[in-house]
């Protein structure tokens, strides 16, 4: 995701935070960049309280993470990059254990300072694709899968609709995207993938002024009659291109999304019609998960949360719930790998590149069929784990695909050579203080 808005003041609002100080030497500071505010805010809102209700839980419930309280903040960057910093800025003094950007924009900008400032960076399903190669990017980590990697499983998943990869030469393949770095990244690989199988990729960017007016768009889209449209956009944008689809009569069940177009009230706004509306997904929808039940025990029930508990279990809160799973169990790892109980961000990077979340470990934590396993490494800041497709039955998301492998040997090569040029292009980058060869 991206920000390149002014919007509101940046504020570091504390929210859930336990009653000990951030920089306290018996707690663990866990910053949350959020967006409340703003056109994004519609997606922002969910994420930032499952990201908030599941830190707030392991408090409330197990008194941290390995006897350790956590103090939680959230920061407000109107998902605007400038803000963002500024929110980095305000927090990188207190011995935060990682930092979750909620932003390609920001992610992009903060980039450089990781290294620097010795902080590892999150950027959950989204952020800059290269930066899985942990050889040129020690502190950035991006799993469970890059937006190449998606846009592979949607090709993928195309091919399977047409009958086969040779079915798609000559096809008409859009990728309707917000013009931002963020809806740009999928542009490479389909790119490689369009001189490799043939087909016709066709790009409409959608200006961050015209999310809620994208007519001129679809009037594009009406006379270029692509087959398939691959959905890259965020806030506003979403729920205004299913209505659009809608609207133009384009068959909704051969738009397919993005993770991060597969909010629940995106596909609501096209009412009736859009059931078979499509989006990719990682995880579970719904409340059926012990994990869910503990968050409303321990948070909701007990009044601690901000949102409606009448959507705990919509997509993207669940996004928010699994991206703080993703930020405890690297606290956990580095725990047990440092041996230390108060860990800090060189401690949670070693944390990061030694996850291994097990079918055995999601059943622990209650998460058994709500997520696929995922494991991290020193080379491999993501792992490209699988995805599967998700569709709108007019009321939820229902599962409509198979667990899905992403294009690993497309991808892969993509992100090393994307890897390799960002070092070059950015004089003096800083090499790993440590060969990956010599970790366990």
């Amino acid at each position: 995701m991206l920000g390149k808005f002014t919007l509101g003041a940046a504020a570091a609002v504390l929210i859930g935070a336990t009653a000990l100080p951030a920089a306290a030497q018996d707690s663990i500071y866990v910053p949350l960049l959020t967006y409340r505010t703003g056109p994004f805010a519609g997606s922002g809102i969910p994420i930032a309280d499952g990201m908030h209700d599941y830190l707030r839980m392991l408090n409330e419930r197990d008194g941290g993470i390995g006897g350790v309280k956590l103090t939680i903040e959230e920061c407000e960057t109107g998902y605007d990059t400038k803000k963002g910093v500024e929110c980095y800025e305000s927090i990188k003094g207190k011995n935060p254990a990682v930092v979750n950007p909620y932003s390609t924009g920001i992610t992009l900008q903060l980039i450089p300072k990781a290294a620097v400032d010795k902080i590892p960076m999150l950027s959950m399903a989204y952020g800059l694709s290269p930066s899985a190669d942990g050889n040129h990017f020690p502190w950035i980590f991006n799993p469970p899968v890059t937006y190449w990697d998606g846009a592979s499983v949607f090709i993928k998943y195309v091919a399977e609709k047409e009958g086969g990869m040779d079915k798609l030469k000559g096809k008409k393949i859009a990728l309707l995207h917000l013009d931002a770095p963020y809806g740009k990244e999928p542009i490479p690989l389909l790119e490689a993938l369009s001189k490799e199988l043939g087909f016709q990729l066709i790009l409409y960017p959608v200006a961050a002024q015209d999310m809620q007016n994208q007519g001129a768009i679809w009037l594009n889209v009406r006379r270029d009659r692509p087959d398939w449209i691959y959905l890259q956009g965020w806030g506003a944008m979403n729920p205004t291109a299913v209505k659009e689809a809608v609207r133009n009569g384009f068959p909704i069940g051969k738009v397919v999304g993005v993770w991060w177009a597969g909010g629940d009230d995106d596909a609501r706004a096209g009412g009736e019609q859009a059931k078979g509306y499509k989006s990719l997904d990682f995880h579970a929808v719904g409340t059926d998960f012990g994990v869910i039940k503990d968050v409303q025990k321990h948070v909701i029930d007990k009044g601690l949360s901000k949102y409606p508990k009448d959507k705990v279990g919509d997509n993207l809160y669940n996004r928010g719930i699994y991206n703080s799973m993703l930020v405890a169990e690297a606290i956990r790892t580095a725990q047990a790998v440092t041996g230390k109980k108060v860990v800090n961000g060189e401690d949670v990077r070693k944390g990061l590149e030694a996850l291994n979340i097990t079918e055995a470990r999601l059943k622990e934590m209650g998460m058994e069929g709500f997520a696929a396993p995922v494991k991290v490494s020193c080379e491999d800041h993501n792992g490209h784990h699988k995805v599967f497709v998700a569709e709108w039955d007019g009321t939820k998301w229902v599962k409509a695909s198979d667990w899905m492998e992403p294009m690993k040997d497309k991808v892969r090569p993509l992100i090393e050579a994307g890897a390799k040029d960002y070092a070059e292009k950015n004089t003096g980058w800083p090499k790993r203080s440590e060969p990956c060869a010599k970790q366990s």
